[in-house]
């Protein structure tokens, strides 16, 4: 290969990376001001149970009730592995660059974690939203988050789909109970943990700590 050549290739590539950025970027915006909105209508009503947060470019997070949502969007573009169901799709096998897409994922953790400072409390990735060049998207997630694979050639990212997202996040959320960690987990502490009050580092707190459950087997 050519200098010349060489140069088209990566010329080339970065055009689709940006692109793919951009997008990205265009849909986590539009799903801040939907989640905005969102929160801002319910907290009409429930004033003290609903709140938005917008930490920064590329993360805000929707409290609700005993649950936060932090939706955090990645910097880089990914591609899938030529394993991947993704990859056997014909709307990808008609064109690779399709198979790039970048990520916004979506995490629940317990308002008490934050509130008390529990660092060390646990949150999970309940969805992976993936969008492409041509605004085309799918999520892997849990339940109502995710969706079929398959729909990836016809899923287009707009106002409808952003809210359907959003609220079955907000729905796995509120369904997704906190269960009692296992005993023997928790029956010993310190005396210096007590007087030292780090009894709740070392007893980190999260929905399904200590189980499996049978949404992470699928």
């Amino acid at each position: 290969m050519n200098t010349e050549e060489l140069g088209k290739q990566i010329h080339n590539k970065t055009l689709l990376l940006n692109g793919i950025i951009e997008n990205t970027k265009k849909t986590f915006d539009l799903m801040r001001s939907y989640a905005s909105e969102v929160i801002s209508q319910l907290s009409t009503t429930y004033p003290k149970e609903f709140v938005f947060s917008n930490r920064n470019e590329r993360e805000f997070e929707i409290r609700f009730g005993s649950d936060i949502l932090v939706f955090m969007m990645h910097t880089n573009v990914f591609e899938f592995s030529r394993y991947h169901e993704v990859m056997r799709l014909p709307y990808v096998q008609q064109d690779k660059d399709r198979s790039f897409c970048g990520v916004i994922q979506i995490y629940n953790f317990l308002t008490d974690s934050f509130d008390y400072n529990r660092d060390y409390d646990l949150g999970y990735l309940i969805g992976r939203l993936f969008v492409n060049k041509e605004n085309h998207y799918f999520i892997e997630g849990k339940r109502e988050v995710g969706m079929l694979y398959s729909n990836f050639n016809t899923s287009v990212i707009n106002q409808e789909s952003v809210e359907s997202i959003i609220k079955s996040a907000m729905e796995y959320a509120n369904n997704f109970d906190l269960l009692t960690p296992p005993f023997d987990e928790v029956k010993e502490m310190t005396v210096e943990e007590v007087k030292s009050h780090v009894a709740s580092r070392n007893h980190i707190t999260a929905k399904r700590l200590g189980f499996v459950f049978q949404q992470d087997k699928e």
